[in-house]
Order: C-alpha cells, then sequence, then structure tokens
C-alpha cells in the first residue's frame, strides 16, 4: 500500500471512531469497529513506510490493554453480581417479596420498591464494588492510553506531523480524566486531531544521489 492509501485509511478509520462514539446507539459499535481496523491498517503500513516498527507494536499494546481491561472489568462485575451478596442483599432489602433467584429478576419490575429497609451498609458495599469495577477501567485506560502515546509519538517524528504529538498528550491527560466526564471529551479531541494529522501526512523529500567528486588534479611541471 502506498503512503496516499494508508493516510487516507487512517483518517477515515479515526473519523469513523468519532462518529460511531457519537451513534454508538444506532450502530452498535459497528462504525467504531471499522474504524479501529482501517486505523490499525494504516499505522502497519506507516510503520513498514517509515521502517519503525514501534509505531505498530505499540499500537497493538494498546489495543491489547484495552482488551484486557474491559474483560478484567466485566469479570470483576460478574463476580460481584452473581457470586456474592452485596447486590442480592441490596435487592432483597429494596424488594422484600424477592425470593432470591437470579432467574427471576425480572419479576422485579412488578414489585414495588420499598427503600426504608436499606442500611447505610449495603449502600457502601454496592458503592465499593461498582468503584472496584471503575478503578480496574480507569488504570487500565491509562496504561493503553501510555501506548498508544509511545506509537503517535513515534509517528510524529518520522512524518514531521506535530499534531500526532497533540494528540498523543491528550489522551493521556484524557484517560487519567476519565474518571470524570471531561476526559472522555478530551479524548474525543484527542481522536479528531488524529483523523486531521493523517491527512497532513506528506511524502519524504527525496534525497538526490551522492556524487562522486573529481579527483584532485596535479599541477603541470614547468
Amino acid at each position: 500500500m502506498t503512503l496516499e492509501s494508508n493516510k487516507t485509511l487512517g483518517g477515515v478509520g479515526a473519523i469513523l471512531i468519532l462518529v460511531g462514539s457519537i451513534v454508538t446507539t444506532y450502530t452498535f459499535g459497528v462504525l467504531t469497529l471499522i474504524g479501529v481496523i482501517l486505523v490499525f491498517i494504516a499505522l502497519n503500513g506507516l510503520a513498514n513506510y517509515y521502517k519503525e516498527r514501534g509505531i505498530f507494536t505499540n499500537a497493538i499494546y494498546s489495543l491489547v490493554a484495552g482488551i484486557v481491561g474491559v474483560v478484567v472489568a466485566a469479570s470483576a462485575a460478574l463476580y460481584i453480581v452473581f457470586d456474592t451478596t452485596i447486590l442480592k442483599n441490596l435487592l432483597l432489602n429494596i424488594y422484600p417479596t424477592w425470593n432470591g433467584s437470579w432467574s427471576t429478576l425480572s419479576s422485579l419490575r412488578g414489585m414495588t420498591p420499598n427503600t426504608s429497609n436499606i442500611s447505610m451498609s449495603d449502600v457502601t458495599s454496592a458503592l465499593g464494588a461498582i468503584f472496584l469495577v471503575l478503578v480496574i477501567l480507569w488504570v487500565f485506560a491509562i496504561v493503553a492510553a501510555f501506548f498508544a502515546r509511545r506509537s503517535l509519538k513515534t509517528l510524529s517524528s518520522k512524518a514531521s506531523v506535530g499534531l500526532f504529538s497533540t494528540a498523543a498528550l491528550l489522551l493521556i491527560i484524557g484517560s487519567v480524566l476519565t474518571i470524570i466526564f471531561i476526559g472522555a471529551i478530551i479524548i474525543w479531541i484527542a481522536v479528531l486531531l488524529i483523523a486531521i494529522a493523517f491527512f497532513q501526512i506528506k511524502p519524504q523529500p527525496e534525497q538526490p544521489p551522492a556524487t562522486m567528486a573529481p579527483p584532485p588534479s596535479t599541477p603541470t611541471p614547468v
């Protein structure tokens, strides 16, 4: 693939990630997934073009860290829900007539909640469990952003496009601030800058061939 096709794939992929993050309710994340695939194809092509595999390998490390974080957080959430009594005790206090079987969870819709039975310990236990899952996602998000920053910094140096470096910094800041809503906005801006940066990549100027200097002439004897 040529440099032009790689920069186009990367730019279009980043745009699809942006659009997919907005309309994810309607697309079920399909646009975002396609965008991620296109960006990684572009990064692989650019890594080959610039002969710097760190551009692609660090991006892969970032993706793996993100996937592992989601899996670990989901596993922790499932464990808290099904293998501990934290959530069950809270629901039993709210719905005393519930039989405690997860298979009949849908029956709670027809029951009237009774919040007077809720104790502070039930609330703090549930909030602590939710906080633990969020912390796991937060830590892995920072790790993923760290590797993404290394990839983008290398690409910025090789392609001489400063926006990649700026986006890398915003990714780190955004990942740290994902614990609050503003972090997601900063990450969205970072992806927008990445899309613009891809389209700013220009071919490397060709180096003129080296010329051999003529041998020094010897003076003619008088």
